[in-house]
């Protein structure tokens, strides 16, 4: 059923085969139409159920198709997030989410007949994610990525939706724009791709005022890692998914006993990369690595610092720029904020704040403020820039890359 400004599919049968025991060669060459363009959203989705139907691979894709690569009829391909540089395709089973659709069915309740929206494009991983699991378990899915903010809210007010699928910037987008509105029926929140602070949470309730909401930790490549809920502290993105073995190592592959690197074993994982030289998994005995740096508690609960790849050195000391993000993001009058290293000299790298919004000098000054006495003189922001809008990629991930070149630009 369509209208001008949204598209729902109200599901009638499983998507999924959820096994490799599809009568299909083990693996073929791409098809012409393995590559689905992931808007617009309807031809997007009728195509991509057509797919499935059929039992064939698939892959939703803003950009260029794939070339070259071999996809088994039983597994699909997704995409990284890029929020760094170029994303990275993936080839994953249909087993290793329908895993976790049953994980969720039972955890959270989502039974025949619940409605479900997701406000991402479908080429983001988070968005098809939701749009495969409500089909799944056959609830009615509503894509909403081309309505803004305002007419997402006036959707789900219409249609009573139940369960929300979303980043932490879509939700902070919704509750901006809700202006006193609430959406009642609203029983669920699965909030993945970054974090959610304590002032971002504060900011949904009032949308939501009858919703759980549950933060998640993974990535494209892992799905699920760990799950967040109502009595998770700040600062902690949660403890292990059902399923997921975690197990923090040095370098040497060595248990720590603190920080290092994040290892997740558990049956949501990725196969491998697609058409992306030099770009490897790190694997160990049935455990993945896929950058993260932190450490479990005594009570379970995964607490990361960044990724392996953005730390830098401020002073010959360890430094991950999304710890000072997150800290400056959680600040009073912050809407959104990234945190970027440039080189210096003498220390090494210095760190440079952008904000998303009108110049405000007293905020700059707060947060220069704030940022000295939490991290010290030597890893606080030496600048802060504003912007009116931060840029960001489909998922809603800022784009580093192209704040980067701004800066470089002098903008």
């Amino acid at each position: 059923m369509t209208d001008r400004d949204r598209f729902t599919w109200h599901a009638d049968a499983r998507l999924f085969a959820g096994s490799a025991e599809i009568a299909r060669p083990a693996a073929a060459a791409v098809p012409s139409d393995l590559c689905i363009p992931a808007h617009p959203t309807e031809a997007c989705l009728t195509r991509l159920t057509a797919q499935i139907a059929a039992r064939g691979s698939f892959c939703l894709r803003d950009g260029a198709p794939l070339t070259g690569a071999e996809v088994p009829a039983t597994h699909f391909v997704t995409l990284t997030g890029g929020s760094t540089g170029l994303p990275k395709a993936i080839l994953r089973s249909q087993k290793s989410w329908t895993a976790s659709f049953a994980q969720n069915a039972a955890i959270f309740g989502i039974v025949p007949g619940d409605s479900i929206a997701v406000l991402g494009r479908l080429s983001h991983s988070l968005a098809l994610y939701g749009v495969l699991e409500g089909l799944h378990l056959g609830a009615d899915v509503h894509v909403l990525d081309s309505l803004s903010p305002r007419a997402q809210i006036a959707h789900c007010l219409r249609h009573g939706v139940r369960i929300l699928y979303a980043t932490p910037t879509q939700l902070l987008r919704l509750a901006r724009a809700a202006k006193g509105q609430c959406l009642p029926a609203l029983r669920l929140i699965l909030c993945g791709g970054g974090a959610l602070q304590a002032t971002g949470r504060a900011a949904v309730r009032p949308l939501a005022p009858n919703a759980a909401l549950h933060v998640f930790y993974g990535a494209a490549e892992t799905s699920f890692v760990t799950l967040g809920g109502a009595d998770t502290p700040d600062g902690a993105v949660g403890a292990a998914y059902p399923g997921v073995t975690l197990s923090i190592l040095d370098e040497a592959g060595q248990s720590t006993g603190g920080v290092g690197e994040v290892w997740v074993r558990s049956p949501y994982l990725f196969d491998g990369y697609l058409g992306a030289p030099g770009a490897e998994a790190h694997r160990r005995d049935g455990f993945v690595f896929v950058g993260e740096i932190g450490h479990l508690d005594g009570n379970g609960l995964l607490w990361l610092k960044g990724r392996r790849t953005r730390m830098i050195t401020i002073a010959d000391q360890n430094v991950y720029p999304e710890e000072v993000e997150n800290f400056i993001t959680d600040l009073p009058g912050v809407a959104a904020c990234a945190v970027l290293p440039l080189p210096d000299a003498l220390r090494g790298h210095r760190l440079v704040a952008c904000l998303e919004g009108a110049r405000d000098p007293r905020l700059s000054a707060a947060v220069t403020d704030a940022c000295r006495r939490r991290f010290g003189p030597l890893v606080a922001p030496r600048r802060v820039h504003f912007l009116d809008d931060l840029p960001r990629l489909v998922s809603g991930k800022t784009d580093h890359a192209e704040l980067a070149r701004l800066l470089e630009g002098g903008s």
